[in-house]
């Protein structure tokens, strides 16, 4: 028989349970399944098609079809968009790669529109508790349990009032947001561990080799990881070192297995190349290499090596990249900014913003505002001061990047949270501790429903419309990039189209990703800045008197033409030229060179473009 000494001897050698607090992956997975579970509740039975409603969804389906279909990895150019030879993308294999994987996967169990259906579902709700984890992870390591849970929450909200993670969206900026939370994450670890660091630095590598809209935010996370180094010296050199060898490694593994061979001298400003390549390795191998110096024991020193490592790279980026100082859309030509550019909402600037839609400014730029306050006045008070400070810089840069672009504004809002949930925390405790305080109550209601873009941009949508009219829910999601009203890009637009001979077809660039998708043509134009000769040769063809048009017609080989008098670029061509060929169409003047193919109400009047006098 068990004594019971024996008995108590045993249970004290049991492990203890871990509260589900201390287990963040556990819980980032609980929230991430209640959070796809509602989406896909709400979202898939009113479902028309299985593929997010931007562009870039659209065309990256394109892309990940072209690899599957055999197209090199290492071969980018998209053969069936532009002129003759088509256009090099810029985008990264690093995404297309596991979105093929599902749809393969799929593939072996359903028809392949099913498995492509089920792929484009997928993948970005498997992304929800990848951002869901460094958020609770940091703010559980700053504000205790409470702030994770709150965290995690307010991660919650962002991912269902955001369109990047809903069903179908497969373009890249989902993977950069969460990849840029990491950083964030990683970065105001209080113990400084290395392996955060080193996780920092494999998330600042994969978002350049990603996409270079994220080079501002990576450049202020290694100038905050400097900064650290600077400061605290030795007790921070082996996160540092960490981080920067990470920096390197992971960012020459991505170089090497997504640029091809006779690309690795080539300098764009886009994408990864030797630019990007040359200063994220060399800046991170020489911070790694400073934290080994034996003269830097001193902060002067070490501010004195810190100047020189940031000279360096300046010059060296002047003599490799010159060019990459400047906006990547610098040489864009004057006519494409004006008749594309300026007409794409995420392209705006705040100041456009207000001019256009005041009323959703506050969706925009009230969250990475508050949070801005929020980490300066803690930081003052000493709260978690350098946690605060990192996060000042990190949003700053993001929130100011809005300002030019309004697209910056997610990345703000993301990064947000963390300060925002520790001050929720905080004021949810006082709020406790002294529950007939009406003021703090308020305080504490008031912040958590501040920290929700979606309340900024419901409230400035009521002031601007009204309770009387019905508002949707891109209001509360923020859609600045989905199908404007009046594009022709419906399948029933493009069946008639798809049964025709595979041709050259002159659309309006809103279109010609969904050409891409639905039919076997070639498309002219499509809204890509690479694309600028096939773009700047549809808008001559829609503003050229029709023997001119001809002309263009000829020139570019196009066999079909989709005219779409509703499309918004369109309609600003009828209305720039009255004597031009769209204005004419538009007034069913159709030229000798144009064969009516017919066409659906209200959507794509087609035409065989005849250029043969026989």
């Amino acid at each position: 028989m068990m004594t019971h000494a024996t008995g108590a001897s045993l249970q004290e050698s049991r492990p203890e349970r871990r509260p589900l607090s201390s287990r963040p992956w556990l819980l980032a997975v609980f929230y991430a399944l209640v959070t796809a579970a509602v989406l896909l509740a709400m979202f898939i039975p009113s479902a028309t098609d299985y593929v997010g409603s931007d562009n870039d969804d659209i065309m990256r389906l394109v892309e990940v079809r072209d690899l599957l279909a055999g197209q090199g990895w290492f071969d980018l150019m998209q053969y069936r968009l532009g002129l003759e030879g088509g256009t090099l993308m810029h985008w990264s294999r690093l995404v297309d790669l596991p979105i093929a994987l599902l749809v393969r996967f799929a593939a072996l169990f359903l028809p392949h529109v099913q498995a492509e259906a089920v792929a484009l579902t997928l993948w970005p709700l498997l992304l929800i508790p990848f951002l869901l984890y460094p958020l609770g992870l940091a703010a559980g390591r700053l504000g205790g349990p409470g702030a994770m849970h709150i965290g995690m929450g307010l991660g919650c909200l962002f991912v269902f009032t955001s369109i990047r993670f809903h069903p179908g969206a497969i373009d890249h900026h989902n993977l950069q947001l969460v990849l840029a939370i990491w950083v964030a994450a990683m970065l105001v670890d209080p113990q400084r561990r290395r392996s955060s660091y080193a996780a920092a630095g494999a998330a600042c590598a994969l978002a350049v080799a990603i996409g270079a809209e994220t080079v501002p935010f990576v450049a202020a996370a290694c100038a905050v990881v400097a900064l650290q180094w600077i400061w605290h010296g030795l007790d921070a050199a082996r996160a540092v070192r960490a981080f920067g060898l990470s920096l390197t490694l992971v960012i020459s593994a991505a170089f090497f297995l997504t640029v091809p061979p006779q690309s690795y001298g080539v300098v764009t400003c886009d994408s990864l190349s030797l630019g990007f390549y040359a200063l994220s390795a060399t800046g991170g191998l020489l911070l790694s290499l400073a934290t080994w110096l034996p003269y830097t024991a001193t902060l002067q020193m070490r501010m004195v090596v810190g100047a020189v490592i940031a000279a360096m790279l300046l010059v060296a980026a002047s003599v490799i990249a010159p060019q990459c100082l400047a906006s990547p859309l610098a040489g864009l030509d004057p006519m494409l900014v004006q008749l594309w550019l300026g007409a794409v909402t995420e392209a705006q600037s705040l100041w456009q913003i207000l001019l256009r839609d005041p009323a959703s400014i506050g969706g925009f730029y009230a969250v990475g505002l508050l949070a801005l306050a929020v980490c300066f006045f803690r930081a003052l008070g000493d709260e978690e001061r350098e946690a605060h400070l990192v996060l000042l810089l990190l949003i700053a840069v993001n929130w100011g990047i809005s300002l030019v672009q309004v697209r910056g504004f997610a990345f703000a809002n993301l990064l947000a949270i963390l300060p925002l949930a520790l001050l929720i925390s905080d004021l949810r405790h006082r709020s406790q501790k002294e529950p007939e305080n009406a003021n703090l109550a308020f305080a504490y209601v008031a912040t958590v429903l501040a920290a929700v873009p979606a309340v900024w941009a419901l409230g400035g949508a009521v002031i601007a419309k009204g309770l009387e009219e019905p508002i949707g829910l891109q209001t509360m999601t923020q859609d600045t990039g989905s199908q404007e009203k009046g594009e022709c890009s419906s399948e029933a637009d493009l069946a008639l189209l798809a049964q025709m001979p595979a041709g050259l077809v002159a659309a309006p660039s809103n279109s010609g990703a969904e050409i891409l998708r639905f039919t076997p043509h070639r498309v002219l134009s499509a809204p890509y800045h690479r694309n600028q000769g096939g773009m700047l040769t549809e808008l001559h063809i829609g503003l050229a008197p029709p023997l001119e048009a001809r002309a263009f017609l000829a020139g570019a080989g196009v066999t079909l033409l989709a005219f779409c008098e509703t499309d918004p670029q369109t309609k600003m061509l009828i209305d720039m030229k009255s004597d031009g060929l769209y204005a004419a169409l538009s007034r069913n003047e159709v030229p000798s060179f144009l064969k009516p193919l017919g066409g659906s109400e209200g959507g794509f009047r087609l035409f065989q473009v005849v250029l043969s006098d026989g």
